[in-house]
């Protein structure tokens, strides 16, 4: 098997790389076909592995990582056409490396775990590197409709990642492998590894202390492309009106009258405190509900032209208080790295605006109610895809979680639904119920082990109330995965340093011997 995948033409690798790359894709949402991603993954490494040089061990790497980010993110064509081409060219750059390393750790008797660890190394750099990453098409977020979900409150999204990666290894393994005990063994370690995941059951969800009522509106917006959200202060006078249907509601009594209520990502699509329309609006909504309201806003520096994402709680009295800013923030989405440079160059990136700056410190925010103090943990949208935000809510003591979106230019595209399902997968991960509030859609209620309670559907303005438990307690994911991605990371480097060394000093000895051979031939 191993001379003929060697001795594939060209042409025959690059294409069966690129078809394989874009089937990758269904692994993710909204299909979320794991099993299909494992055997792409698995293709990878057969096609690169006994790739005949290095060059083409890259050549494969890259054109299955430009196939798959293609069409992973097909959503950013509504935006801007050559933005996607461009991210998906330097995420293959990514999976060209990727490509030679798996040529390189195939030189070791350990090559599925080593070759496993590259993904995981791959996947870190894409994830921090560069402008802060793109941690969007990991591994780890399509395990949650399989049995390596129970994974994800142990070792994280990384090692479920890992996880998958290791089994692809596998598979390829028993298919190059000489010998059916051998070929034996390597299936039975696939299986095994794919069950691992029945270790979640070990980690219950965290302890119950008291409850709180929690409201959430979800106003609607036009949708679509830049101008997702409307003219200015339409997306607030949606938000206002679905609040105030919400307070009728509860008036009525159809509804329990909520303790704090939610709304999403750029709930106001103007700054608040500076737009006399836009705070009105806001002081309105929290009148007419009479309880909190954890608003959704832009805060603005127009003298330096800057500005930043935030997330306040505004009582009905007092107004506002505790305020979070969003820390990750989306390269050319919401600021532009080394903008000086690029913006005389590429006039398109000032539609832009005003550049973010990141917040600082965990999205907890103290929600003070009757006879009580509220942690609130709150991410941000694209928050959801960093490790180290999402855990920290749960490190800095938060007892509810609620994630804020504004995916109203991408409803209709594959972002809405791949961004629910890596919610999914952090709910997993953190024994929690994560309750998701967007300007239209997918808003929802994800219990601790990932399932969905309900959604609501997009392009219609909603709202209601639910009672979330007030947890207390860490999975060992939140606490300690991190950590393991590092060690893993460390693993892997040094692994691969001591195969290019064994390697580098085998063909050196080889050439030492068939030297000294010719020198005895001549004599």
């Amino acid at each position: 098997m191993t001379d003929r995948l060697r001795a594939l033409p060209w042409w025959v690798r690059s294409s069966l790389a690129a078809l394989t790359g874009a089937a990758a894709t269904l692994g993710f949402a909204p299909t979320l076909w794991w099993p299909v991603l494992i055997v792409a993954v698995s293709c990878l490494t057969l096609l690169a592995l006994p790739a005949p040089t290095w060059r083409q061990a890259a050549g494969t790497g890259f054109l299955f990582g430009f196939a798959w980010y293609l069409t992973g993110v097909t959503w950013m064509s509504v935006i801007f056409v050559q933005a996607m081409i461009a991210l998906a060219a330097l995420e293959a750059c990514y999976l060209a490396v990727l490509g030679v390393l798996l040529r390189l750790a195939g030189r070791s008797r350990a090559w599925p775990l080593i070759a496993a660890g590259c993904w995981l190394l791959t996947e870190y750099l894409i994830g921090n590197v560069p402008f802060g990453g793109f941690p969007w098409l990991r591994l780890g977020y399509t395990t949650i409709d399989s049995p390596l979900a129970g994974l994800l409150p142990l070792v994280g999204v990384p090692g479920a990642g890992f996880a998958l990666a290791l089994i692809a290894q596998l598979l390829a393994w028993v298919l190059l492998a000489a010998g059916a005990r051998r070929r034996l063994a390597g299936a039975l370690a696939a299986v095994a590894v794919l069950f691992s995941g029945l270790l979640g059951a070990l980690v219950p969800a965290g302890a119950e202390q008291g409850s709180v009522r929690v409201g959430y509106v979800q106003g609607n917006a036009p949708g679509g492309g830049i101008y997702g959200l409307g003219e200015p202060r339409t997306i607030t006078r949606n938000h206002l009106d679905e609040t105030r249907r919400l307070a009728a509601r509860v008036a009525s009594g159809e509804l329990p009258q909520p303790d704090l209520v939610v709304w999403p990502e750029n709930g106001t699509d103007m700054d608040p405190f500076r737009d006399a329309q836009t705070g009105q609006a806001v002081r309105a909504a929290v009148d007419a509900v009479g309880v909190p309201i954890l608003v959704g806003g832009i805060t603005e520096n127009p003298d330096a032209y800057e500005r930043q994402t935030a997330a306040i709680v505004w009582y009905p009295n007092t107004g506002p208080a505790a305020q979070y800013d969003k820390r990750n923030l989306v390269p050319f989405g919401e600021w532009v790295p080394l903008r000086s440079l690029l913006e005389p160059l590429f006039p398109v990136v000032r539609y832009v605006g005003a550049q973010s700056i990141p917040g600082v410190g965990p999205g907890v925010l103290p929600v003070d109610l009757p006879g009580r103090t509220l942690q609130l943990g709150d991410v941000i949208c694209y928050e959801v895809a960093y490790d180290g935000t999402v855990h920290d809510t749960v490190r800095a003591g938060a007892q509810v979680n609620v994630v804020q979106s504004s995916n109203a230019m991408y409803v209709g595209t594959r972002q809405v639904p791949q961004q629910f399902a890596i919610t999914r997968a952090r709910a997993a991960e953190l024994r929690r119920e994560v309750l998701v509030v967007t300007t239209t859609g997918t808003s929802g209620l994800i219990r601790p082990d990932g399932s969905v309670a309900f959604t609501l559907p997009e392009f219609q303005s909603a709202s209601g109330v639910v009672e979330l438990p007030l947890r207390s307690g860490l999975t060992p994911a939140a606490s300690y995965s991190q950590g393991l991605e590092l060690a893993g990371l460390a693993l892997t480097v040094v692994a691969l340093a001591w195969t290019g060394w064994r390697s580098r000093r085998r063909k050196g000895s080889v050439r030492q011997n068939g030297s000294s051979e010719t020198t005895q031939e001549t004599q």
